[in-house]
């Protein structure tokens, strides 16, 4: 990835992302960058960075509330969510999340913790999901 230069705006929300406690904090900060961006007070490149940036730091806080905001992991979150909205996901969509995952850099862990949060909001509201068996092409099994 190029870095991007960053905007005296853009090494605020840096700064901000940083100190953040809590994920709502966080997401409260995706929303306003979000606003920005469409306000072209921001660029789309710097808005990703600034995106991937409370992902990271997501990660770091307790809890398991998915942020919602531009980044390469919402991006593929999407995705997943859009793959497992007929609750079957096949070995065909597991191997194009794969190559998504590689695209965008998102690690096999990553992409664990994402699904599984996924599949519990789906067992709390009452959905079942399957998945079938799918190794990846590296032979590793993966969910």
């Amino acid at each position: 990835m190029v870095a991007v230069r960053m905007s005296r705006r853009g090494r605020r929300y840096s700064k901000q992302i940083l100190r953040v406690n809590s994920k709502q904090e966080l997401q409260t900060i995706a929303s306003n960058v979000q606003t920005d961006m469409d306000k072209k007070n921001l660029s789309y490149d710097e808005a990703l960075g600034l995106g991937n940036l409370i992902q990271s730091r997501s990660d770091q806080l307790p809890g398991d509330a998915i942020i919602y905001g531009l980044s390469d992991r919402d991006t593929y979150r999407k995705s997943l969510e859009l793959y497992l909205r007929d609750s079957l996901l096949t070995q065909a969509e597991q191997m194009l999340l794969w190559e998504e995952r590689r695209r965008l850099g998102i690690t096999d862990t990553e992409h664990e913790n994402l699904l599984n949060l996924l599949l519990n909001q789906w067992k709390g509201q009452g959905k079942k999901v399957t998945i079938d068996r799918f190794d990846t092409p590296g032979g590793a099994e993966s969910a």
